[in-house]
């Protein structure tokens, strides 16, 4: 049957008519609905692991057990799961095992444009890269194929636009695949040192067949054309991109492969045309290669390295015709992204900026208190980076620091990574704050369940870790609970906690305002007579307050009536649209 489907709901339907039967990955953008939407197949089982590094680990013990098996991550998850990747490249596979990874060019919702294929190169396992929906579901299927046949297991790269983009599909029934014995074998699954080395020829010899593969594998396609005079090399959303704009005109090989590449495909097209010019977002890998074989070609002297690459973009380095569209005169204002009406973060950050406090952030939707007015967060790096960069900061600055430096963390990033950058604070005895940012749920990536929630990838009820008793545990004699709502309990607990003579944590604990099961107060309103436009309440940012005619105005289809404005007005302006009885 054919259908008009996500990019990632499609590779999700290609591990499901492929047999896939356990799957296990960490949320992140673009990646995240390959695993929610393989969630709806009864047949295969799905969770969300706490980290990419779990998830992967937990998807080679089911291949190992036999069972075709399955994780998805964004590209810096990649990172974090690189430390099992390198060396299940050595080990190989029992069952097949496929890694999907979804890169952000342009960074959407990305704190780098990472190029993925460094790790499939690096790590020495192939990459597939389908360009569309269609191909999506078919390398997703043919992925097992290769793990299986060449003991390996194998990458799914996909990017935000073959991700988030929508194409036509066949779909086809699920086939049952069978099951694989689980064998000991204590040289191939062992990788202390005297084994490991022995598998190192296997892995270079597996990348020769892999080669060899690829240079009649029907995913590496020749597309003719009518003037040689220009031959293009590309992949994924490129390909969508040269097609659009130089039709047949110019022949194309098409890259199915991203790894390992076929090395006599690639000179035989480059005979054939008097200029090769390679077309691929981010890094030059296949530009590289390709020069490698001492090839001339059109690469990223010309196309950018950075940002993601467009129709106009192709066509105007290639020196074709541009289309040049439609646009207004008026310049459209910016519209940054701030934290939604209500979210319980505001309270907190309106209070640490209020403190001057110097604040290590971490990877969440939280991130925006970087944004003004809040402006309340000093660095941002990878998932977890707080806590354990908050112990170095006040390491390196003593107690000059630790009275006016918080680490600020939310609850599934702090399961993610952020335990161990606790253990260190508690073992190493920097006088550290941790602040958790406990909203209940993952909500940078859409509302998905974590370890400290209770519920499963499914809703079901589920194993539920106690925070306080967590990090009680870990040595914290110091925890305590605020409602971020309430400004006067926040900022007393941040006063203390920064001025005690140890480490300690405050838990920040409400749920995110956009959750279906939160039930909120009436609308505020705003007594004009009252208000007398000191614009106190425009500090927290807080999309539902604006200034009209000199005097704020609550959007009462924005507004969820968290009453942090209310706290704020020295004239108690804000009213609430509440009827009693």
């Amino acid at each position: 049957m054919k259908q008009l489907m996500l990019g990632n709901a499609a590779v999700a339907r290609g591990l499901y008519e492929a047999g896939c039967c356990v799957i296990s990955s960490y949320p992140g953008t673009p990646s995240t609905e390959i695993t929610e939407e393989a969630a709806k197949y009864d047949e295969i089982y799905c969770e969300w692991a706490p980290n990419e590094k779990v998830a992967m680990e937990t998807a080679f013990g089911a291949c190992l057990a036999g069972k075709r098996s399955f994780c998805a991550m964004k590209h810096v998850g990649l990172n974090v799961a690189a430390d099992p990747l390198f060396t299940m490249s050595y080990t190989g596979v029992n069952a097949g095992m496929v890694i999907g990874v979804a890169d952000d060019p342009g960074m959407h919702s990305s704190q780098n444009e990472q190029d993925s294929r460094h790790h499939a190169i690096a790590a020495k396992v192939p990459m597939l890269e389908p360009s569309d929906s269609a191909e999506a579901l078919a390398f997703a299927k043919l992925a097992y194929e290769l793990s299986e046949e060449f003991d390996t297991p194998v990458l799914l790269k996909t990017c935000t636009r073959v991700a988030h983009s929508q194409s036509v599909v066949e779909t086809s029934p699920r086939a049952e695949a069978e099951a694989k014995p689980y064998e000991k074998n204590i040289a191939k699954y062992v990788m202390m040192p005297g084994n490991a080395i022995r598998r190192h020829p296997l892995v270079e010899e597996r990348t020769r067949k892999l080669q060899q593969w690829a240079e009649t594998a029907p995913i590496n396609r020749i597309e003719p054309g009518t003037d040689h005079k220009i031959g293009i090399i590309t992949s994924s959303t490129s390909y969508q991109y040269v097609k659009e704009v130089c039709g047949d005109r110019f022949p194309v090989l098409k890259l199915g492969m991203a790894w390992p590449m076929p090395e006599k495909l690639i000179r035989d097209f480059a005979a054939s045309v008097t200029t090769l010019t390679v077309v691929e977002e981010l890094d030059p890998i296949i530009e590289n290669y390709c020069r490698s074989l001492g090839l001339a070609l059109m690469g990223k002297d010309v196309f950018p390295l950075e940002g993601e690459f467009s129709q106009n973009l192709v066509a105007e380095k290639m020196g074709l015709p541009v289309h040049k569209g439609t646009s207004i005169d008026d310049p459209i204002p910016p519209r940054p992204p701030v934290m939604c009406a209500g979210c319980p973060h505001r309270g907190l950050f309106y209070t640490l900026s209020k403190n001057k406090v110097t604040v290590l952030g971490d990877i969440g939707c939280y991130t925006l208190g970087a944004v003004a007015p809040l402006s309340a967060m000093d660095m941002t790096l990878c998932m977890g980076a707080s806590i354990s960069a908050v112990h170095g900061f006040n390491k390196a600055q003593g107690a000059e620091a630790e009275g006016k430096t918080v680490a600020v963390i939310g609850d599934s990033t702090f399961m993610h990574s952020g335990m161990t950058g606790l253990a260190n604070i508690a073992y190493n005895q920097s006088n550290s704050t941790v602040i958790i940012l406990d909203n209940s749920i993952t909500g940078m990536t859409g509302h998905q369940q974590n370890p400290t929630t209770g519920y499963n990838i499914k809703g079901d009820p589920a194993g539920k870790i106690d925070l306080e008793a967590l990090c009680k545990a870990m040595g914290f004699r110091r925890v305590r609970v605020v409602d971020p709502y309430d400004l006067k309990a926040c900022d007393a607990a941040l006063k203390e906690e920064l001025a005690a003579a140890e480490p300690s944590v405050i838990i920040s604990r409400r749920p995110c305002a956009l959750l279906k099961y939160v039930k909120h107060e009436a609308p505020l309103t705003v007594d004009p007579v009252k208000c007398v436009g000191c614009r106190s309440c425009m500090k927290i940012g807080c999309p539902a307050i604006s200034i009209k005619e000199g005097k704020a105005r609550v959007d009462n289809t924005l507004c969820v009536g968290c009453g942090v404005c209310e706290q704020l007005c020295p004239v108690q302006a804000f009213q609430s649209t509440r009827k009693e009885g």
